[in-house]
């Protein structure tokens, strides 16, 4: 399950172990503004594993203007396209529906004070 909630639809046999090394590749993306990575964060809202390596994410921002919305894509790029078996990454950025503090993941909340 992605951290919003939202199920992963694999798309082919072995790419949920894929998957979750992406996952565990996004996590090492942060966001510039908060210190927490974009996947426990809740902007992560589809990662799916095509054939021959091709993986499609659609990943929103905390601001729709987000002044540094380019580079958020180029890191989530650079680090998916380091994952064995990934050869070619699409992100795609989307704002619906909007990102809202109910998307990240409980432990973030915590550790954020917000619960």
């Amino acid at each position: 399950m992605l951290a919003g909630g939202d199920a992963l639809a694999p798309s082919e046999a072995g790419s949920s172990s894929l998957t979750e090394r992406i996952i565990a590749a996004l996590r090492t993306v942060h966001d510039p503004e908060i210190p927490v990575n974009i996947y426990d964060l809740g902007l992560i809202y589809r990662i799916e594993p095509k054939q021959r390596g091709h993986v499609e994410i659609d990943m929103t921002l905390t601001a729709p203007g987000c002044p540094v919305a380019g580079e958020m894509v180029k890191m989530v790029q650079t680090a998916v396209i380091g994952v064995e078996g990934v050869g070619t990454v699409d992100v795609r950025l989307v704002f619906d529906p909007p990102w809202d503090k109910s998307r990240m993941s409980e432990d973030v909340q915590l550790e954020l004070g917000l619960i």
